[in-house]
């Protein structure tokens, strides 16, 4: 039998006998890689390191410093501590993986009393798994089988998730002889896991922290974020009392016609936010005079931003906005990031001292020429755009990338500014062992909002989202804490409609591309919902800013 070619990222090609696993061939080229290989890219497909070699093909690989890579480790060590916990509290123990925190994920035992020495044994245990380099193995059942099983063993999550997905085949992993059902890849063996801590939070709660993307070497220490942590809080009980907190529940309102409610009840959530947030400006009116929203790339800041003026304007309040892209500095003197290009996304891309004299003068009173940025040219331009407060009752609302970093104002004293971080803390999972990370939430909306209103095909965005997410993780995620308060801008039935904009997008994306792998995942990722019509969607809804026809946007 003939050696088969393979070609590593066009550097180099070595022959192989048919049928060796890509485990063997990634050995080759371990060198290249800074961490543990966890999942191969073959001829620009997604492939398990457990899977073989059985023609010709080109290969790249992962190591959990790379997105992909990332995403195959956090769902492998959150399995690990899945047979952890029952290893330690019994089978039966009933895990939920609730949210994303800090640098890993909140998770709570639900059926089980636990204190901080239960979180040292867990811990231990998951580094005795690890040690053990036990072999993950990938099993393909049917889906009926699959539901059975479930069935049997009381995970009714996973039954009722599988129950609307179309495949008549699905993987399920084992690892100690404990199955699992999981939406994407897992490492092929638990020795490639080795950095994780777990921290006991309260209750029958605690964090499973990893390392990230930005800093792979290690696993920071956990940092509570109280406002943001109890926002989730807020939401995932909101979930509850619906009964909508998995894929499969939202799946039901939709395959029993009932979506125009869970529609309306969103929306009244969503406002009812804004309402006790004009309620707290409103009551000390006296001394905040200027509004700021922040928040990472859509999380519908213009919308919120309209929506609040019309709550403060129902209490009297007079609101004016002032857009901080209208003091971009000269196109000339623009910073450079790391690469040569230009960042607009750096604070010293806004003239800060511009801004902040003519923050002061209207706070003073004085009529204030504002500039306009001229985005063809490059430049700013003074036009007739004059605004003057008059009133006791007039405040500025600016919205955009920098609100919550002090350096921004910093002539305008912090008890004249209130803070708002917004963002859509999806409280949703796929089910309790499969969360759904805000950033795809995100990454959909953009998609939707680029291709209506930029003409930006899928493929540019997905190419565009590395960049942007470096820019949040430098430019507004440091800065949440400083939040007065935190708004959730994300909607529970929100997946449905995204899945009917989206999904023909994302098949466009050709398998050539090197964005393909993370296209196809994300229309795997809408495989587990219901499309839900759009119609019934309000015109000032935060999702009508991505999906169009928004009262706001004229």
């Amino acid at each position: 039998m003939s050696l088969l070619k393979v070609n590593y990222k066009d550097i180099i090609t070595k022959t192989y006998e048919p049928n060796t696993s890509f485990l063997e061939i990634s050995k080759d080229f371990k060198n290249y890689y800074n961490f543990p290989v966890l999942i191969a890219k073959v001829n620009n497909h997604i492939a398990s390191l457990n899977d073989t070699v059985t023609r010709d093909c080109k290969v790249s690989f992962y190591d959990r410093s790379s997105h992909v890579g990332h995403f195959v480790y956090e769902n492998t060590v959150q399995f690990i501590m899945i047979v952890a916990i029952k290893k330690i509290l019994g089978r039966d123990t009933e895990v939920k993986i609730e949210h994303s925190i800090d640098n890993g994920v909140y998770c709570e035992i639900t059926n089980r009393d636990i204190n901080i020495d239960t979180i040292h044994k867990i811990e231990s245990k998951m580094a005795d798994i690890v040690a053990d380099g036990l072999t993950i193995h990938k099993v393909s059942v049917s889906r009926v089988d699959a539901m059975q099983y479930f069935k049997n063993i009381g995970q009714y999550d996973k039954v009722k998730v599988l129950r609307y997905i179309s495949n008549t085949y699905v993987n399920l992993y084992r690892l100690d002889n404990i199955y699992d059902y999981f939406y994407g890849e897992l490492a092929p063996n638990t020795k490639k896991i080795d950095d994780f801590k777990v921290t006991y939070i309260k209750n029958n709660g605690f964090v499973l922290s990893y390392p990230t993307i930005s800093v792979p070497e290690c696993t920071l220490d956990y940092r509570h974020h109280k406002k943001l942590f109890d926002k989730f809080l807020e939401f995932t009980e909101w979930g509850r009392i619906l009964e909508v907190e998995n894929a499969a529940d939202l799946n039901e309102y939709v395959s029993t016609g009932k979506y125009d409610d869970l529609i309306r009840i969103s929306e009244a959530y969503f406002s009812g936010q804004l309402s006790e947030i004009a309620d707290q400006i409103y009551e000390n009116r006296k001394n905040i005079k200027l509004v700021l929203i922040a928040g990472p790339t859509s999380s519908g800041k213009t919308t919120t931003s309209k929506k609040l003026e019309v709550y403060l304007k129902s209490k009297g309040i007079i609101t004016h906005q002032i857009s901080v892209d209208d003091y971009f500095v000269d196109r000339a003197r623009t910073p450079r990031d790391e690469n040569g290009e230009l960042d607009f996304e750096s604070l010293r891309a806004i003239d800060v001292d511009a801004f902040n004299r003519d923050l002061t003068k209207l706070l003073d009173g004085e009529r204030v020429l504002l500039p306009e940025y001229n985005f063809i040219s490059g430049k700013r331009e003074y036009k007739k755009k004059w605004l003057q407060l008059k009133t006791d009752n007039d405040i500025i609302i600016v919205e955009g990338l920098h609100g919550l970093n002090e350096e921004l104002t910093m002539s305008i004293e912090r008890r004249n500014k209130f803070k708002i971080y917004l963002s859509p803390l999806t409280q949703l999972n796929i089910d309790n062992h499969s969360r759904i990370h805000t950033s795809d939430a995100r990454k959909l909306r953009r998609i939707v909002r680029d291709n209506r209103s930029r003409g930006y095909s899928a493929t540019e965005t997905l190419k565009m989202w590395n960049k942007i997410q470096e820019g949040e993780n430098k430019y507004v995620f440091p800065y949440q804490d400083e939040a007065d308060v935190i708004i959730n801008s994300a909607l529970v039935y929100e997946l449905g409609i995204l899945k009917t904009y989206a999904e023909p997008l994302l098949f466009s994306v050709d398998e050539t591309e090197e964005v393909y792998p993370e296209a196809l995942r994300l229309i795997n990722f809408l495989r587990n919902f219901l499309p839900i019509p759009s119609e019934e969607v309000p015109n000032d809804s935060v999702l009508r800013e991505f999906i169009g026809n928004s009262c706001f946007q004229k």
